[in-house]
């Protein structure tokens, strides 16, 4: 067996196999992508820390001047309700905080209807009427929400279930081999033996 070492070479009593002819001086060996990792560890961590401070920052509202209305109030009310309904282009925002062209034209909607005297609660129910209960970005328990409300719940049952299964195959013990399959093996073990 021979050891490198640095700038030096130790011979040692050799296995089987090896000949004490091959041994070399070692060289020093500095690969050429030495130091990147740092680099990388570094440019993902800066890559982490500004995706962390961009996730971090409030959504903008997208409501354009032109459609607040002077009363703070009642702009204060439309703000409340536009909170409460959902995008139906992007889905996962309200129409506060989309920048689609139906949310624009929702906020219109629900400030004129604001303007007209509805309640907050009218308003709500003048765009769901419209839209369905899908506009609402907490839409109330009924059959045809069901799956909506018990969708999280269901997929971490069978997760769950998956996940038992799983431990439940792997404790099954493994039966002892018949003298049958003992004589194969062995017959297979002694033929690559010989190659």
């Amino acid at each position: 067996m021979i050891r490198l070492r640095r700038n030096t070479t130790t011979v040692v009593p050799a296995k089987a196999g090896i000949h004490a002819s091959t041994a070399r001086t070692a060289e020093q060996w500095v690969p050429g992508f030495a130091g990147t990792t740092e680099r990388i560890i570094n440019l993902l961590l800066s890559f982490i820390v500004c995706f962390l401070l961009i996730a971090a920052a409030s959504p903008a509202h997208a409501v354009r001047p032109d459609e607040m209305l002077a009363d703070p109030v009642l702009e204060a009310r439309a703000r409340e309700v536009s909170r409460e309904l959902r995008c139906l282009v992007c889905r996962n925002q309200s129409i506060d905080d989309s920048d689609a062209d139906l949310a624009h034209d929702l906020r219109v909607l629900v400030r004129e209807r604001l303007k007209s005297g509805d309640s907050n609660d009218q308003t709500i129910g003048f765009v769901r009427a419209r839209y369905g209960d899908f506009v609402l970005l907490r839409p109330p328990f009924a059959i045809g929400t069901a799956l909506l409300w018990g969708g999280p719940l269901l997929v971490l049952l069978l997760g769950a279930f998956a996940v038992a299964r799983l431990y439940r195959r792997r404790d099954v013990p493994v039966p002892p081999l018949s003298a049958e399959e003992r004589q194969r093996l062995s017959a297979v073990l002694k033929e690559e033996g010989s190659r």
